[in-house]
């Protein structure tokens, strides 16, 4: 399989976690598929096999490295690095848009407000994530401590 279609594939298959995520929050579908370890395992297992591919088969950029910012772009100038950057992407913004659903459920946010702060989690990962940190401090639905337990 051609790079080219490993890299429309890996962005096919995340597209149904998303759209459970944003249209059926609280399914069971949603529960099995997208807050499981059902992406994060398949989506490591090819990372795996591309970084084990890259490591010890020579299937990467020569005079690529991690020690410097010339290695890494240098890394990234190889299609089997590109698609390896860009499955770790998809996979730890869908983790972060699966805890973003999770944490809005159960602190009873008006899932329509969280919409636009998954859809940025989507697209610009990071930025949705402070979108959403701001959306519970100013609904007076958590601080900015992502990990802090509600007094009862």
């Amino acid at each position: 399989m051609s790079y080219e279609n490993l890299y429309s594939l890996i962005n096919l298959a995340v597209v149904p976690a998303w759209l459970l995520l944003i249209i059926l929050p609280k399914s069971e579908i949603t529960r099995k598929l997208v807050h499981s370890g059902v992406y994060p395992v398949v989506y490591g297992l090819f990372y795996f096999v591309l970084i084990v591919r890259s490591m010890f088969f020579g299937v990467a950029a020569e005079g690529a490295s991690m020690s410097t910012l010339d290695g890494v772009m240098t890394m990234f100038t190889h299609p089997n690095s590109m698609v390896v950057g860009w499955a770790h992407y998809l996979v730890f913004d869908l983790f972060v848009g699966a805890w973003i659903s999770r944490d809005a459920i159960r602190r009873g946010m008006n899932h329509l407000m969280v919409i636009p702060c998954l859809f940025f989690t989507f697209m610009f990962g990071p930025i949705g994530l402070l979108m959403y940190v701001i959306l519970r401090k100013v609904t007076s639905k958590g601080g900015l401590v992502l990990d802090e337990v509600e007094q009862t």
